[in-house]
């Protein structure tokens, strides 16, 4: 079963060895990157059972060496340089929500280089999928490997150094089309409010993350948030149900981000994923409990959205071609 493999330790570990483990790696993580906030450990266990097969459609791993070192080189320039969060630690974690399947994210502090993304998808290709970085000049054949390994997306990330530039992503799409890739973005919508309206006509599946990224505050009288209202209604786009402390400084019960969430229900069940985004990089602490963020969306869902959102919309999105 794909959680049996998501959740068991490795050969000769026992479960509480694999828990101090998580421990010491938080510890070293506090050492190494003084002003980085280091995932939490602690995770609350949710109020109810997830529905068989859920998936966590947006994390990120950054593995680091017995030693402490980043097993995998980070790119220059990077906006931030994240503490250890290692797979031992993200299948903790995952185990402890109920979630069965997981879409792996490239990360704009490793850049062009998706050596560590290749490493993950080879190991964990059974209950994983892939989002790859792709540039302009990216050769052919990376892609070919990249979708062979499970990568079904790209990304463009428009607020971290690292990203894609906005203006290179009509080339970009042209490079993926053929694969039956997505394009996805991560972009405050507020701030162009056409751009994902255009971003939708390029002929391949959009997805926005982390609910447009717009200040839950602000949101519902956006006009960029609207026209994402729009498409997700439309089906002409998706949205990732992730990263509400990003659109909010509550940390619990995010409340603020109740009505970003409950438009994006009411207009298209159909249209969105969730996701962690742990270890959730570069946010201001406090920080989050992951067992509070599926606690939101369990309270935001009726038993059939959380059945579209968790398991038919995820595989339609990343398993079924």
């Amino acid at each position: 079963m794909l959680n049996d493999r998501l959740s068991t330790p490795a050969a000769g570990t026992s479960p509480a060895s694999a828990q101090a483990a998580v421990r010491s790696e938080v510890v070293a993580a506090n050492a190494a990157s003084a002003g980085y906030l280091p995932f939490n450990p602690q995770v609350r266990t949710p109020s109810r059972a997830l529905p068989r097969g859920a998936c966590d459609c947006h994390f990120h791993i950054f593995e680091a060496t017995p030693a402490g070192v980043a097993a995998f080189a980070f790119a220059e320039p990077r906006s931030y340089t994240p503490s250890p969060a290692g797979i031992d630690a993200y299948r903790a974690m995952a185990s402890a929500l109920g979630l069965e399947r997981a879409v792996l994210v490239h990360p704009s502090v490793y850049g062009a280089d998706h050596t560590s993304f290749e490493h993950w998808l080879a190991l964990c290709g059974d209950w994983m999928r892939g989002v790859a970085v792709v540039q302009p000049d990216t050769p052919h054949a990376d892609i070919e490997r990249w979708h062979a390994l499970g990568a079904r997306g790209t990304r463009c990330n428009a607020l971290f150094d690292g990203g894609v530039p906005m203006d290179a992503v009509p080339r970009i799409v042209d490079r993926v089309r053929d694969f039956g890739w997505h394009l996805q973005v991560l972009m405050d919508v507020s701030q162009d409010p056409r751009r994902v309206l255009a971003f939708a006509d390029l002929g391949v599946p959009l997805v926005v993350d982390h609910c447009g990224h717009v200040p839950a505050r602000d949101a519902l009288a956006s006009e960029g948030f609207r026209n994402l209202l729009a498409l997700v209604r439309e089906e002409r786009a998706w949205v990732k149900l992730s990263g509400l402390y990003r659109i909010t400084p509550q940390r619990t019960g995010f409340g603020d981000a109740a009505p970003v969430v409950e438009a994006l229900l009411r207009a298209n069940p159909s249209r969105l994923v969730w996701g962690t985004d742990w270890p959730h990089p570069a946010i201001a602490p406090p920080m989050v409990d992951d067992g509070d963020l599926i606690e939101a969306l369990l309270d935001a869902c009726s038993a059939t959205e959380l059945q579209q959102v968790l398991v038919d919309n995820p595989t339609r999105l990343y398993w079924s071609h």
